[in-house]
């Protein structure tokens, strides 16, 4: 059964996509089966957290090939957690392309497209090796790739042009860091690469290959500088496409930096994740400023992107249980809160008939409602209690306090005081002024359930997420404390004999049983 629970976040997405494909000539058929399918989805994600929490770290090695020879999958509560938000979103998203797609786009693949780009995400989350991870990574990109251009729109053609280039330049960088990797270690997984690396010497090769990991991962993730390629494209596609871009893909690039970065790249501390401090600061601060610019609503939202996972990467370069667990906790919100923001502004658009905040205005007057579904994800964006991203703002900005990371502290306050702005400014020019008078005709109506179903349910979970915050922040830090005792990882991965030879490399933090 848990083998089965660990192929199913990739398995099933495929057959879901699969069907769709052969269905999507029948309109009502094809969004039966992509609905269910995603919600039966959903399901299989949340037993197999269940199962992890239950059980500890599992894993499947494919076709009986003892790790480290065979493909190995691995769920411990980090990779399972986000599983299950991958599950939320895909499913709202989901609900929500029944009213936003448009049939042209569904007869030409929408559907199947989607539900294998989910599969690359899941396998991403689950893969146990670097090699299956860059093959998870390409099927997402595929995939993602022709929901960007699907349509042929000139923006989305220009918007996807940037799109594939820059993560292509990431790819090969990925490719050859993998090259390198393994011709110093003689292995790919996972596991068996955390044990590897520690028996290397301590030289400048490994800090090389460190350091290229994290520039292929960091244009994944939209780190800064390597950013520039996320608002070019992002609000290019429908919204749907944009709501399931923007609050998980680029939380895949993070969460392989997380991953490599405390189970495999452990041994010098001082230098690779003071770098990722260095990065972080900035991502925060040039998106944040960057985003304070922008007059279209969707590309406001996309520079935000970086300055948020500036953040996530803070708690990562940390490296300390409050401070991983700070990250988990912020990637959960964010990928909640960013997608329902984007999915708020196709509202906007189809009332207003534009995405540029100054042909916008009046929303307020006449769709108070529709305001209040605005404010819940962007004042929690902003981190106003007791919303989730007060919760995590608060998290990330205790454990900088907390080890003397004074700087990154006062960044990230600011930071969050300067989200505010941009979000007020949204909420100046959509909802509080008045229309222009050569506002341009709406474009449809918002009365469907498909649209504001996905809103209103968002809106409940970041409700809840921070009313209640105690169960995740559990979840946060039971993830956060398996990934700083990575012989966890390895043991579940490799056995326990495989650890006898090789202490574990912990952190300053965590020495003497902190």
């Amino acid at each position: 059964m848990m083998s089965n629970l660990l192929i199913a976040p990739i398995l099933w997405p495929l057959a879901v996509g699969a069907a769709s494909f052969f269905a999507r000539r029948n309109r009502v058929a094809c969004k039966t089966i992509s609905v269910s399918g995603v919600f039966v989805q959903l399901c299989f994600a949340v037993a197999l957290l269940l199962q992890v929490q239950d059980n500890g770290i599992l894993a499947y090695q494919a076709g009986a090939w003892a790790a480290p020879f065979g493909i190995t999958l691995v769920a411990d509560t980090f990779s399972a957690i986000m599983v299950v938000v991958t599950g939320i979103i895909g499913l709202m998203v989901t609900i929500y392309a029944i009213a936003d797609i448009d049939p042209s786009r569904e007869i030409f693949g929408y559907d199947p497209l989607f539900h294998v780009m989910l599969a690359g995400v899941g396998g991403a989350f689950l893969a146990g090796d670097i090699f299956n991870l860059y093959v998870w990574f390409e099927l997402m990109l595929i995939a993602s790739f022709g929901l960007m251009v699907l349509g042929g729109e000139k923006a989305q053609i220009d918007g996807g042009i940037k799109y594939a280039s820059l993560n292509l330049i990431a790819t090969l960088l990925l490719l050859t860091a993998i090259a390198l990797i393994y011709a110093m270690t003689g292995t790919l997984n996972m596991a068996d690469l955390a044990l590897a690396v520690r028996n290397l010497p301590d030289d400048d090769r490994i800090t090389v290959v460190a350091v290229l990991f994290m520039v292929a991962f960091g244009i994944k993730a939209g780190l800064f500088p390597l950013f520039f390629w996320l608002p070019a494209s992002y609000h290019t596609p429908p919204v749907a496409v944009s709501a399931v871009f923007a609050g998980l893909l680029t939380k895949v690039g993070v969460y392989a930096l997380i991953r490599l970065f405390s189970l495999i790249f452990v041994n010098q501390i001082d230098y690779t994740h003071g770098l990722l401090m260095v990065l972080a600061i900035l991502s925060m601060a040039i998106g944040v400023l960057t985003a304070a610019g922008q007059t279209e609503f969707r590309r406001i939202l996309s520079f935000h992107i970086i300055s948020q996972v500036g953040y996530m990467v803070l708690g990562l370069a940390l490296f300390t249980p409050l401070g991983l667990a700070g990250a988990v906790f912020y990637l959960v919100h964010h990928i909640i809160v960013k997608a329902n923001l984007f999915l708020v502004s196709g509202l906007t658009n189809r009332l207003g008939g534009s995405f540029h905040l100054a042909k916008l205005g009046g929303m307020y007057g006449r769709f108070p409602w529709l305001s209040a579904l605005f404010l819940i994800p962007a004042l929690s964006l902003a981190g106003f209690p007791p919303l989730s991203g007060f919760w995590a703002k608060f998290t990330v900005i205790k454990a900088s306090l907390d080890v003397g990371e004074y700087f990154a502290a006062v960044t990230a306050l600011v930071v969050g005081i300067l989200t505010i702005f941009s979000m007020t400014k949204i909420w100046h020019e959509v909802f509080w002024k008045p229309a222009p008078v050569d506002a341009p005709a709406p474009i449809g109506s918002i009365t469907h359930a498909f649209l504001l179903g996905p809103v209103m349910m968002l809106s409940l979970i970041t409700l809840t997420l921070g009313l209640w915050p105690q169960p995740i922040f559990e979840v946060a830090h039971q993830a956060a404390h398996e990934l700083l005792h990575s012989d966890l990882y390895i043991e579940a991965v490799l056995g326990v004999d495989a650890l006898v030879s090789t202490p574990a490399v912990l952190p300053d933090a965590m020495k003497g049983g902190g």
